[in-house]
């Protein structure tokens, strides 16, 4: 591995500098983007370099001399003379083995990197608090090197960093394959390594199901895990078995309705094993988020928030509405106008007709049995444990509704971490939920209402939810859709593959052209991943998910 591949070209257009430099290569020398190679420099030091551009180029002067010299364009011709040729590269500089930064010099030896010189290159051999994010294969035939890579989860979920957003089109990207492998590595971190996590940390999952029944058997072996995906694992230092102390969270619906893509008889057998359970909002309790089934609503006057804070307040005929059936004919009642009425017909009809829809969906109900698994959602949070995977199922509801438990779910969340629930002591609270969402841009996208409370509950929390331990984990098809303050905020930025419409907007201007010509050819079940802790973007692998897949 340690032959040398070709010298170090400082001409006078491209010069070597501190953070580049270019050597030619014999043109049948295999390199791609993202590979190591390492230059010997001055004393004794080596300065590692990775990848970016490979160009060939040959001795004929223009593309008119190339034509003329194949007999004026015959393309059976075959020249008298070979034409000088060889592939230069470019080169970005990532690190030296001794903390030397100056140029390399020209005709200096340019050779593959072994796998720890690969490591100390990336940064990925100083790496503490070693949380799993995939691997990385490198150079061809004998001199193939693969390497596991992590994250420093204090970089990923604090406290020095915190929140991911995973972007790529719809399919081909695997966002949700990705996100989920990253939350099995932090559970196995926590679960399995309590001596190097330490007594005052723990974690615990909220993840949002958001695709037909993808994240409802998570708690299940995938039996199409091969022997391969096992072995990648195993090199990652994590079990292959799916995720432990899950519980589901079913939208409750009425026998004529169904809010679940999932069957009645796999919900059945989970609520037997104490592991699902249906959920409902009762109007006493859950009336404070009124707001939430707005918040794609344009309130420009806020007469919607006028109303909401009417009813919240218990002003007028809402002083006795208990239900959801007497608030609906309450509603109905200020149709009509009357003394005292402070808030126009008008406003009251545009308010009824917002709620009317979602109001019908027999989540909303007047009483929970909990001898039927039925529950509020705030009150699972509330008692949610250290290492609990929380997964709530809101597939099937449509975007308004989607938005209501999502928002309702961050509040309790927080309610929970700013200690709001009087019945908990701190040191029993995990001390870390991470959030997993897909489709973010239903939330935060730039269109949404700068009023919305979920848009500024997510703000929130990437803003200043690594000081609470609230952790966002993101997804979307579009990263340049979403609010710059959530996406601004993420230490962590993982690329799947994407189109080229996409790649030129301004979020991917710092990104080399070549990568991002390579980010609309990525395969799935591979990234290009950006971290505090890594010196380069990595482009990496990751095996299989763990757990139930539904074909």
């Amino acid at each position: 591995m340690s032959n040398t591949i070709g010298r170090v070209a400082a001409v006078e257009r491209h010069p070597s500098t501190i953070e580049e430099f270019y050597f030619w290569t014999d043109k049948t020398q295999v390199l791609k983007p993202f590979d190591v190679i390492k230059v010997s420099h001055v004393k004794d030091s080596v300065t590692f370099g990775v990848v970016e551009e490979i160009s060939h180029i040959t001795d004929t002067p223009s593309f008119l001399s190339s034509y003329i010299s194949s007999d004026f364009g015959d393309v059976e011709h075959q020249g008298n003379t070979i034409r000088v040729g060889m592939n230069y590269v470019k080169a970005r500089v990532v690190g030296n083995s001794k903390d030397i930064y100056i140029p390399v010099w020209d005709g200096s030896a340019v050779s593959f990197a072994s796998q720890s010189e690969v490591k100390m290159a990336l940064g990925l051999d100083r790496v503490k608090n070693k949380l799993a994010c995939g691997y990385l294969e490198m150079y061809e035939d004998s001199n193939q090197v693969t390497i596991p890579v992590h994250f420093n989860s204090e970089f990923l979920i604090g406290p020095e960093g915190a929140h991911l957003n995973i972007s790529g089109i719809s399919g081909l990207a695997a966002k949700t394959s990705y996100a989920m492998f990253l939350l099995k590595a932090i559970q196995h971190r926590y679960l399995n390594e309590a001596e190097k996590v330490g007594e005052d940390d723990s974690v615990a999952f909220v993840i949002f199901n958001v695709k037909g029944r993808d994240l409802l058997a998570i708690d299940e072996s995938n039996d199409d895990l091969d022997e391969a995906s096992k072995a990648i694992y195993e090199m990652l230092e994590m079990d292959s078995e799916p995720f432990r102390k899950v519980q589901y969270y079913y939208p409750y619906a009425s026998s004529s309705q169904s809010n679940t893509y999932h069957s009645a008889r796999e919900i059945a057998k989970q609520k037997a094993a104490n592991k699902a359970h249906h959920y409902k909002y009762l109007f006493e309790e859950d009336k404070n988020s009124l707001d939430l089934l707005l918040s794609n609503v344009d309130d420009p006057n806020q007469t919607m928030d006028s109303i909401i804070n009417y009813i919240i307040a218990e002003q007028g005929e809402f002083r006795d509405v208990r239900d959801w059936t007497d608030f609906k004919k309450t509603v109905n009642s200020y149709m009509g106008g009357g003394t005292g009425r402070e808030i126009s017909v008008s406003s009251w009809r545009k308010f009824k007709r917002l709620i009317n829809k979602p109001l019908r969906n027999g989540m909303f109900a007047n009483r929970v049995s909990e001898t039927n698994k039925e529950i509020r959602l705030q009150e699972a949070i509330e008692n949610i444990e250290k290492n609990d995977v929380f997964v709530i199922d809101i597939a099937k509801l449509d975007e308004s509704m989607q938005s209501f438990v999502f928002g309702d779910v961050i509040r309790a969340i927080y309610d929970l971490k700013l200690g709001q629930t009087d019945y908990r002591e701190e040191q029993d609270i995990p001390n870390k939920i991470v959030i997993f969402i897909d489709e973010l841009n239903k939330y935060a996208s730039s269109d949404v209402p700068k009023s919305s409370p979920i848009l500024q509950q997510i703000i929130d929390i990437t803003e200043r939810g690594r000081s609470l331990g609230i952790v966002l984990f993101s997804a979307e098809q579009f990263k340049s859709a979403i609010h710059d303050r959530v996406k601004g905020n993420c230490s962590t930025h993982a690329y799947g593959r994407t189109n080229a419409i996409e790649v030129s907007k301004s979020d991917y201007r710092y990104i080399p052209s070549v990568y991002k010509g390579m980010m609309t050819r990525l395969k799935q079940g591979e990234y290009i991943v950006q971290n505090p802790v890594f010196r380069s973007l990595l482009n990496i692998k990751f095996p299989l998910p763990v757990y139930r897949q539904f074909k």
